[in-house]
């Protein structure tokens, strides 16, 4: 094992997906340092996917029993075990980040620097606190895979509230007696979805027009309405001020112009509640690393700039997953360091290819996407052909007794250019669809030529891609495209 001051083959900032790069470095020999001032595992494990969607299967399981009277079969439940709930996912993801912390500090190729990393210059990183500082570290190649934090917005006041962000939010062991959440996006979407599942009253405050306004507009409209029904949703209102007083917190909101034909018709809210959660967005940890003694540039956003190959602009140092900030996904990151792995140790460069990127939002209901969106290509004025079809249109859809929809965008000539679907195993249901645009034709025929399992879920995306279009856009006329085979639109 290398010394502390030592020099190493390679550095890895971050202990997420960069990890996969640094195992295939070790495969090949490599010394290797890695720095990381948390629990190992990154974001993903400790703070996001694992422990959210660990919570959220709960909640599935918890709405699936409180709708078995629509199945004719009647169902109480007599009591919720909430606290244990959470510890006991709380206690899989601490032993899966000591089990890596373990791995780690006993191999024989990897030095695990605990504590924050700074940079001295362009491949030398020294640690500045916690268990491991004062001691530096250099490499002749440095990752940076240091990953992003939730973003604070600027709401006067906010200091003296105590407030959850993401990170707390998943531990709390009582659920809220009423929840506020500051953000419309697919954290706010997740966590409102939880803790109302579990007896908390919500209330959503989002500054756009809808909640999920990454998604497809038609989705997130759907999306807005459903979460309506359930919860206080104030989108396209800014918080400007918050306060707290007797157990209690109140947030000022106002009307935030952009989302509105003439915000002076709407009138400030006050939304009141005994819990807030900051979740508006992620931003990235550069500020933290000390660029500035580096060649390592940022965009205006603070996100490290990469090229097409995921190197930075200084010699030797790549950087990977959301601290690029090209797309904020786990799945992504995991993408992102293939590429790089194949571009350090394979004969050619390779350019990362985003192709067909996928997301989902485990949210009641579930929405899942992949491709362009119907406004980005109004945007663009582009001519192109959708279609939509309804699950309960099909036999499997219709025995669920569930609402939701698959809508599917195309060039005219059946290239598939975005898939968007809202309603249970969305993120499932898309996977087909992804498939046929990385690895088949990427046309409607891919997924019309494969037969689909009768009466499975699955036809609902079958029947999407297989009947008439509307085709719209510059030239458009409203002509229908394709060949319609069913009777239900």
């Amino acid at each position: 094992m290398e010394s502390t001051d030592g020099a190493f083959d390679f550095l890895v900032i971050g202990s997420g997906s960069g990890l996969d790069v640094a195992s295939a470095a070790a495969a090949r020999g490599q010394s290797i340092a890695v720095v990381e001032k948390g629990p190992l595992g990154g974001t993903c494990l400790n703070r996001g996917c694992i422990p959210s969607k660990k919570l959220l299967y709960h909640a599935e399981v918890m709405k699936t029993v409180e709708r078995a009277d629509e199945f004719g079969i009647l169902a109480d439940v007599t009591d919720v075990d909430f606290a244990d709930i959470v510890r006991e996912v709380n206690a899989d993801v601490s032993e899966s980040a000591k089990s890596i912390h373990h791995g780690l500090r006993t191999s024989s190729q990897h030095t695990l620097l605990e504590g924050e990393g700074r940079f001295v210059d362009d491949r030398t990183v020294e640690i500045v606190d916690g268990r491991d500082a004062g001691a530096r570290a250099s490499a002749e190649t440095v990752l940076i895979a240091a990953g992003t934090r939730p973003t604070i917005p600027s709401i006067d006041g906010l200091e003296r509230v105590d407030y959850l962000t993401s990170t707390e939010a998943l531990q709390l062991e009582v659920p809220p007696d009423h929840l506020v959440v500051v953000g419309g996006g697919y954290i706010a979407a997740e966590l409102a979805h939880f803790f109302g599942t579990f007896g908390s009253d919500v209330s959503i405050v989002g500054r756009r027009p809808h909640l999920l306004p990454q998604a497809d507009e038609e989705v997130a409209t759907a999306f807005t309405e459903r979460y309506a029904d359930r919860f206080d949703v104030y989108t396209g209102y800014e918080a400007v001020s918050a306060s707290e007083s007797n157990g209690g917190v109140a947030v000022e909101a106002r009307p935030y112009p952009p989302a509105w034909p003439d915000p002076s018709e709407h009138e400030d809210v006050t939304v009141t509640g005994d819990t807030l959660l900051i979740a508006a967005g992620r931003r990235p940890n550069t500020d933290l690393l000390n660029l500035e003694a580096t060649g390592v540039e940022t965009d205006e956003r603070g996100f490290v700039e990469t090229d097409e190959y995921l190197r930075t602009t200084a010699e030797g140092v790549w950087a990977l997953g959301d601290i690029v900030g090209e797309y904020l996904l786990k799945h992504n990151a995991n993408h992102e360091a293939g590429t790089v792995v194949r571009n350090l140790f394979g004969d050619d460069l390779e350019p990362v290819d985003y192709t067909a990127m996928p997301f989902a939002v485990f949210g009641s209901p579930e929405v899942a996407g992949v491709g362009v969106t119907e406004q980005e290509l109004q945007a663009d004025d582009r001519e192109y052909a959708t279609r939509t079809y309804r699950y309960e249109d099909t036999a499997r859809g219709s025995a669920m007794k569930v609402e939701g929809f698959v809508k599917v965008l195309i060039e005219p000539n059946g290239e598939i250019l975005g898939c968007h679907i809202l309603g249970p195993e969305a993120s499932n249901l898309l996977e087909e669809v992804v498939v046929a645009m990385n690895a088949g034709t990427g046309t409607v025929w891919d997924i019309r030529q494969s037969v689909h399992v009768h009466p499975a879920l699955s036809e609902v995306v079958d029947r999407a891609f297989a009947g008439q279009f509307v085709r719209r856009g510059p030239e458009a006329h409203d002509h229908h495209h394709g060949h319609d085979h069913d009777h239900h639109d």
